[in-house]
C-alpha cells in the first residue's frame, strides 16, 4: 500500500506540478495548450460523427477500456498485465484496420472529397437545406389536408420519445416525410423526429398537455406538440388534418394558421447555432400569432 502512495506522489510531483511549474514559467505555453485542446476536442467532435452509427463505436469503446487499463497498470506496476495490455494494443491496431476496412475507407473517402471550409463547417447548411425540403412538404400536406406533426431536436435530448416510434435514421427529402404521414400507412399516426439533418424515427408519441383553456379547434396533434415543447426545447410543427392550417410550437407558444413562407424564416433562424433566446422567441411567436388573427 505504501508503495502505491509514493507512486501518486512521485507521480504528482513530477508530471503534474512539474507542468504547472513549467506553464508559470512560459505563459505562452498557456495559449498553447488552450489551441491544442480545442483543435483536439473538435477532431475528436467531428470523428465521433463519423463513425456514429457504425460498428467501430462499440470497438472505440473497448480500446478506450484497454488503454485506460493500461495506463492503469503501469501506473501501479503491474508489470505482467502492462506486459499483456501493451501487446493486446499493439497487435490491436493491425486487427482494427483489418475488420473495419470498410468503415476506415468510407472515413478517409469523406476527408479526402471535402475541402477543409466544409470540413471545419458546423453543418448550418445542411440544415438550411433539410428545413426547405420539410418546409415544401408541409406546404403540400397543407394543401392536401394530411394531417402531420414534426418535431426538431436541439439541446433536450429525445431519446425517450425516439424509442416510442420506429427508428429510421434516413436523410430528409420532401417525398419521404410526405408518404410517412399518408393516412391509413403503418407510420402516420404519431410523431416524426428530426436530429442532426436525419429522419431519425416516425410514429412516435409524444406527451399531451394538460393546459386548460385552449383552443377547441386544437385537436390531439396540437396538444401532443404543446406538450412536447412545455418540456424540452424542441420546435413542433403540425399540419391540421380536418383545415390544413400549419402551426409551430416553441416553449410552450403555438402560433397557427403559418405561411410556408413565415414558416421557412423561423425555422432557419432558430436551427442556426446561434439561437435566439427564448425570451425572444415568445415575443416572436407572439407577433406572428397577432399579425394571422388581425
Amino acid at each position: 500500500m505504501e508503495s502505491i502512495f509514493k507512486s501518486i506522489e512521485v507521480f504528482y510531483e513530477t508530471k503534474i506540478l512539474g507542468y504547472i511549474n513549467t506553464l508559470m514559467e512560459y505563459p505562452i505555453k498557456i495559449l498553447a495548450l488552450i489551441i491544442d485542446l480545442t483543435i483536439v476536442i473538435y477532431l475528436l467532435y467531428k470523428l465521433i460523427k463519423m463513425i456514429k452509427g457504425t460498428r467501430a463505436v462499440q470497438l472505440i469503446k473497448g480500446i478506450a477500456v484497454l488503454i485506460i487499463a493500461n495506463f492503469l497498470s503501469e501506473f501501479f506496476s503491474l508489470n505482467i498485465l502492462h506486459y499483456l495490455l501493451n501487446s493486446v494494443i499493439t497487435y490491436g491496431v493491425l486487427v482494427f484496420i483489418v475488420v473495419f476496412q470498410p468503415e476506415l475507407r468510407k472515413m478517409l473517402e469523406q476527408m479526402g472529397s471535402t475541402n477543409i471550409k466544409s470540413f471545419f463547417d458546423t453543418d448550418e447548411d445542411a440544415t438550411i437545406e433539410s428545413v426547405d425540403k420539410i418546409v415544401d412538404a408541409v406546404e403540400q400536406m397543407s394543401k392536401e389536408k394530411t394531417g402531420a406533426l414534426i418535431v426538431f431536436e436541439k439541446e433536450s435530448n429525445l431519446g425517450e420519445i425516439v424509442h416510442t416510434g420506429v427508428q429510421i435514421n434516413s436523410e430528409i427529402s420532401k417525398e419521404l416525410i410526405v408518404n410517412i404521414f399518408v393516412p391509413d400507412t403503418p407510420l402516420h399516426d404519431g410523431a416524426v423526429i428530426i436530429k442532426d439533418n436525419k429522419i431519425v424515427a416516425a410514429s412516435c408519441i409524444l406527451p399531451n398537455t394538460d393546459r386548460e383553456g385552449l383552443d377547441r379547434s386544437y385537436g390531439t396533434r396540437h396538444r401532443a406538440g404543446i406538450g412536447l415543447s412545455e418540456v424540452s426545447d424542441a420546435i413542433v410543427v403540425i399540419v391540421s388534418e380536418e383545415t390544413g392550417k400549419i402551426s409551430i410550437v416553441i416553449n410552450g407558444k403555438i402560433a397557427s394558421n403559418i405561411h410556408p413562407d413565415v414558416l421557412r424564416k423561423e425555422l432557419k433562424k432558430r436551427l442556426k447555432r446561434t439561437n435566439i433566446k427564448n425570451n425572444q422567441i415568445t415575443k416572436r411567436i407572439q407577433k406572428i400569432s397577432k399579425k394571422k388573427t388581425s
